[in-house]
């Protein structure tokens, strides 16, 4: 099983009915080809950064969820032929983030053999007060 990220665009006129309708939709098929839905993220309305079939805003939701290749495709294929979806993107983020926990541990490593600061073997206070005869001395 592998971890994605699917982000789709839906019509600006499209109402919070319509959008739990197509998530649903979309939930329905990933846990139908046992996978699991692991994250729902709706953005709310934002602007497109160009036009997309005459709209310039849309709503965003993002769904994260870990199933087989196969089952991705069949999403893909549903959101296609859905009237409501202007644009989607899929995205697989299983290697992302092995690689970001590699980075992770690469860093503890390094930071664990680095020697640690030396703390003064005397404190503050101690070296002011030599300090002050000193200044006296001299006049």
């Amino acid at each position: 099983m592998r971890i994605y990220e699917e982000l789709f665009i839906l019509k600006p006129d499209s109402t919070d009915e319509e959008q739990d309708q197509i998530v649903e939709q979309v939930s329905g098929v990933i846990t139908a080809a046992k996978g699991t839905v692991d994250k729902v993220e709706k953005w709310g309305k934002r602007r497109l950064a160009y036009r997309v079939d005459k709209y310039r805003e849309g709503h965003y939701i993002l769904l994260q969820f870990t199933c087989e290749a196969d089952t991705v495709k069949e999403v893909e294929r549903r959101l296609r032929v859905t009237d409501s979806v202007v644009k989607f993107l899929t995205v697989r983020i299983d290697e992302t983030l092995k690689r970001l926990e590699k980075r992770k541990k690469q860093r503890e490593k390094r930071a664990h053999r680095k020697p640690q600061p030396v703390a003064p073997q005397q404190p503050v206070e101690k070296l002011m007060v030599e300090a002050a005869p000193v200044a006296e001395e001299k006049e």
